[in-house]
């Protein structure tokens, strides 16, 4: 995937379903205890912005290799995230309903990722004189 092929971040579905994800968690957070604001309710925020945030990032560096580079960062951004809202949903922070929602837009994200990475590995591979 060369950058000339994608003329903008934001038409990457990694980038978008990133989006969505954060827009829920948003939502889901903001009835959490006000104590949390600066702990756990920050930290999930955090993490999946920077989900999307790293691949725009990453992008408009211009190379496959910085942007392998920053989808990198976002995939641990996203362990990050999926770990936060395990803890979230054991302190009862998230309904069941909520949390099986989240999960299922994070997996996918998550997918999107991996399969997004894998794709750039290759293709800076195929790039890389013998």
């Amino acid at each position: 995937m060369t950058q000339e092929s994608v003329r903008s971040y934001r038409d990457l579905l990694v980038w978008k379903r990133g989006i969505d994800l954060v827009e829920a968690i948003y939502r889901i957070s903001a009835g959490w205890p006000a104590s949390e604001a600066y702990g756990l309710t920050g930290q999930v925020r955090r993490a999946a912005v920077s989900i999307p945030a790293n691949i725009a990032e990453g992008h408009g560096r211009g190379s496959d290799k910085e942007l392998a580079r920053f989808v990198a960062i976002s995939r641990g951004s996203h362990c990050e995230l999926e770990t936060h809202l395990i803890i979230a949903s054991r302190l009862q922070f998230l309904t069941e309903t909520d949390f099986v929602q989240i999960q299922l837009m994070s997996q996918e994200v998550g997918r999107l990722l991996y399969g997004f990475s894998k794709r750039l590995r290759a293709d800076i591979e195929k790039d890389v004189p013998s």
